[in-house]
């Protein structure tokens, strides 16, 4: 059964707790929403709630790094990716330090906390960072992989993570791969390259497109950065059209990231591009909320329209 992301990686964090003596947790005042207090329950001695000082927080996990430590850093992304990073940036990034970056609550997964509280920027702010590598679960498996794949891997990470529960796309012996996206259904006549909650939203728009008898791949892009260059432009030459498709800002996210690899290989295929349009958010219950900003499975279908009319 399907559990909440931040469920999943509170007890993916318990796990490595009792796996790693070096493994410490950081949190802003917020352990029982990010989940990380299931970590502080269990390990006191390495657990640090720092109160509402995030660049602190981030400052205080860059000496712990120094200090031979694997920090988890954790708040709700719009905090982590603003008030935190000038340390991010400074001392994380530009150290190249071993600080794992738990984005809680991305995109409006916050719901009536309103603009305050959604993460819209944070795929723009983070893949812009150098050094820094960016992923974005889709489901429980995927989460389970980011975090043990991060602790095992020197250098930063950055984790975007939602509250909310997402179905299962995949199995317990699924193998990821930094760097790789994933075809989560194949497809010919147009491609769908989504990350995180978008690709069920993909899938759902997909089936409704094959009852028209048009045949809709779908892409799970959960490595950011670095991207899957090799796959972008495959799907691009085989279906001849892409819809990027994510819960982030149209601008500086993961669709940025895909046009700049088709820049960069030539493809020119129609491209369209789902997500936020540029706006700040209102405070609302989350369906609706996707449905208003068009990022639930109606904008998904949209998209594929809009690509296939241009094509």
């Amino acid at each position: 059964m399907a559990k909440a992301i931040r469920d999943v990686y509170g007890d993916a964090l318990l796990e490595l707790g009792a796996e790693n003596v070096n493994v410490v947790a950081l949190d802003a005042d917020l352990s029982g929403s990010t989940r990380s207090g299931k970590f502080g329950k269990a390990y006191p001695d390495r657990f640090f709630d720092m109160g509402i000082a995030e660049s602190n927080m981030v400052s205080t996990a860059a000496g712990l790094a120094a200090a031979g430590k694997i920090p988890f850093v954790n708040t709700f992304t719009a905090f982590l990716s603003t008030l935190g990073l000038i340390s991010i940036r400074a001392q994380i990034c530009y150290g190249n330090l071993n600080v794992k970056l738990g984005g809680a609550y991305g995109g409006m997964s916050a719901t009536f906390d309103g603009a305050s509280h959604h993460a819209i920027e944070d795929i723009a702010i983070m893949r812009a960072l150098p050094n820094m590598r960016v992923i974005v679960p889709a489901d429980a498996a995927a989460t389970r992989w980011a975090v043990r794949y991060a602790a095992a891997t020197p250098g930063p990470f950055y984790l975007r993570l939602s509250r909310d529960v997402y179905p299962d796309l995949y199995t317990e012996d699924t193998e990821f791969e930094m760097g790789r996206g994933r075809i989560v259904r194949d497809g010919t006549d147009v491609t769908v390259i989504a990350c995180g909650l978008i690709v069920h939203k993909a899938m759902e728009a997909a089936e409704r497109f094959a009852e028209k008898g048009i045949s809709v791949r779908v892409v799970d892009m959960y490595s950011i950065k670095p991207i899957d260059k090799e796959l972008i432009l495959r799907c691009a030459k085989e279906t001849g059209a892409i819809v990027c498709a994510e819960e982030h800002n149209i601008y500086g996210g993961m669709g940025s990231a895909v046009s700049e690899v088709l820049a960069w290989g030539g493809a020119g295929v129609p491209t369209e591009f789902v997500g936020i349009q540029d706006t700040f958010t209102e405070s609302a219950p989350y369906n609706d909320l996707l449905k208003k900003y068009g990022v639930d499975t109606d904008g998904v279908v949209a998209g594929i329209e809009r690509v296939l009319a241009r094509k």
